[in-house]
């Protein structure tokens, strides 16, 4: 239990990390595999990753909550909704300080289940989904953003990124997760170069970067 977070929330939030915790049964079920693929969220077939969670782990989901709270955050982006935790974690901190999340998933089966979970915990009003191609449905996002969760397609985190650069506030900070995988090298090389316009630094699996003036 996480003091900061509204009991409805957190109770969804307890069923959904359940949930997840089968990622790994089920990628065994499907392909006789470890589950490396579905975990990792950055190849494979989009239609079969429709059931993984991928999602965050309870003490990443709480490092998301902390920092969008400690960095007061008003206009949150996340790119990668997969099933809601980590957005519901981000929509807890907004909600204290009355700002908004704007998240993304191109899977409608997750879509679906996403809008069900968004009503469940009462955030309706404080996460706006985007249904689609985030190089598209993220094209008309309103500026400033704050802070930028980058936990969808590696392979998109630079287009993404490269999108939203010219909406990203002075100090936006950017969480970009599993950034360990070969699809997204290209960028973490390039938040590492001085055309990235940000200091970046990597903590286990996690790049993150804050936009300099």
């Amino acid at each position: 239990m996480h003091a900061d977070i509204p009991p409805a929330i957190q109770t969804v939030l307890d069923r959904l990390h359940a949930q997840a915790a089968q990622d790994a049964g089920r990628w065994r079920e499907r392909d006789g595999g470890d589950g490396a693929v579905a975990t990792s969220a950055g190849g494979g077939d989009l239609v079969r990753l429709g059931e993984f969670y991928l999602a965050v782990s309870p003490d990443e989901g709480r490092l998301l909550h902390i920092l969008a709270r400690a960095c007061g955050a008003k206009r949150v982006v996340e790119f990668g909704a997969s099933f809601g935790i980590s957005s519901l974690y981000l929509a807890a901190a907004l909600g204290k300080q009355g700002g908004h999340l704007t998240t993304t998933e191109v899977h409608p089966d997750k879509c679906a289940s996403l809008r069900r979970t968004f009503d469940e915990a009462g955030v309706s009003q404080t996460v706006t989904l985007l249904e689609g191609d985030a190089r598209e449905t993220l094209a008309e996002v309103d500026a400033p953003i704050d802070m930028l969760v980058l936990d969808g397609w590696k392979s998109m985190y630079l287009p993404v990124f490269t999108l939203l650069r010219p909406k990203l506030a002075p100090g936006c900070l950017i969480v970009a997760d599993n950034i360990n995988h070969a699809a997204a090298a290209d960028y973490l090389a390039h938040m590492r170069g001085s055309e990235g316009g940000a200091v970046t630094t990597v903590i286990g699996d996690l790049a993150l970067s804050y936009v300099t003036p």
